[in-house]
């Protein structure tokens, strides 16, 4: 089993925050795919890290998780481009680690 998380941005490259609906239709997509989801969504995450300049860059995050018994990678792939477009990153992180029901 696998436990699969996205961090999403809060924020556009401008400070816009995203609308809500947005994040709204990522957790419904989620859901109806894997059968749940677990959304942070009260208290974003920060994220610093050092860009390719030597600049302190900072982030906003929120954390969506699933489950899955399997890695479909083409699958996230292409999911995570949908999502890069919609979201207008460069780049949305979106992990995987295996995990063992306890």
């Amino acid at each position: 089993m696998y436990l699969v998380q996205l961090l999403l941005p809060v924020y556009d490259a401008s400070g816009t925050p995203f609308p809500r609906a947005r994040f709204d239709a990522v957790r419904r997509a989620l859901a109806d795919q894997f059968g749940g989801v677990t959304a942070y969504m009260r208290a974003p995450a920060q994220g610093l890290w050092e860009d390719d300049a030597g600049h302190m860059e900072r982030d906003e995050v929120l954390l969506f998780e699933v489950m899955v018994e399997a890695l479909d990678h083409g699958w996230w792939a292409a999911y995570r481009q949908s999502l890069e477009a919609d979201f207008a990153q460069d780049e949305i992180l979106v992990r995987a680690s295996p995990v063992e029901r306890l």
